[in-house]
């Protein structure tokens, strides 16, 4: 089992910056991947961004340029810093872990974290 804590979100104008932090726990030696979804409210689940052990990186089309992944793996954490934040950003971000195929490919969600743009 995995236990993911986020920090991090609350309101900012358009323009701004936000950093989420994510700290995994429990069997993190089976992590491959780690990132951040967001929902927006009437909307779908979307991948912000992913990145794997090995550092192999993918941002949505919408956040390339604006938004960066980071991950400690010795910390188990994974940050995203959020630059020139639009309205349309504004969502329940959750953290976001995968563990090895070897170990089923489990997957494991924190409890989200609230970001709003707004003026």
């Amino acid at each position: 089992q995995v236990q993911l804590v986020e920090s991090g979100g609350g309101l900012v104008q358009p323009g701004g910056s936000l950093r989420l932090s994510c700290t995994a726990s429990g069997s993190v030696f089976d992590i491959d991947a780690m990132g951040w979804y967001r929902q927006a409210p009437g909307k779908q689940r979307e991948l912000v961004a992913i990145i794997t052990h090995l550092s192999k990186i993918n941002y949505a089309d919408s956040v390339k340029g604006r938004f960066t992944i980071s991950r400690d793996n010795v910390k188990s954490t994974v940050d995203l810093q959020m630059n020139s934040l639009k309205p349309e950003d504004t969502a329940v971000y959750s953290c976001y872990a995968r563990t090895y195929p070897g170990y089923g490919s489990k997957e494991y969600w924190g409890q989200g974290t609230q970001v709003t743009v707004s003026t």
